[in-house]
């Protein structure tokens, strides 16, 4: 592939469309975390009496139900990226890859 071809996909607006889209979900879902993540440490930092409080009299602490809780938000978050992709930025991705190899064998041609 020349330099001619590597711009010619650069333009092509459903290439376009396809990185920006998966630009936009990866920072959004990265805000999620980072802004959940976050918000613990703080908890942690400024109000350990909070986390330390019990449940219902139990042993468990308050901090240890919202700890694990951002370790199934990553997972989940991870799921909806998987599905997003797979489901509607995929289609995406074959129409830049189609637009792509017609752009390819068009070059090859002259």
């Amino acid at each position: 592939m020349d330099e001619k071809q590597v711009e010619a996909i650069l333009r092509n607006p459903g290439f376009q469309d396809m990185v920006a889209r998966k630009s936009r979900l990866s920072w959004i879902l990265t805000a999620i975390m980072l802004f959940v993540y976050v918000g613990f440490m703080l908890l942690v930092g400024y109000d350990k009496a909070l986390l330390m409080r019990p449940l219902n009299g139990t042993v468990i602490t308050l901090g240890i139900p919202l700890g694990l809780g951002i370790i199934v938000l990553s997972f989940l978050l991870c799921g909806v990226y998987a599905y997003i992709t797979n489901h509607q930025l995929d289609q995406l991705t074959q129409d830049a890859i189609r637009e792509v190899e017609a752009i390819a064998d068009e070059q090859g041609k002259k």
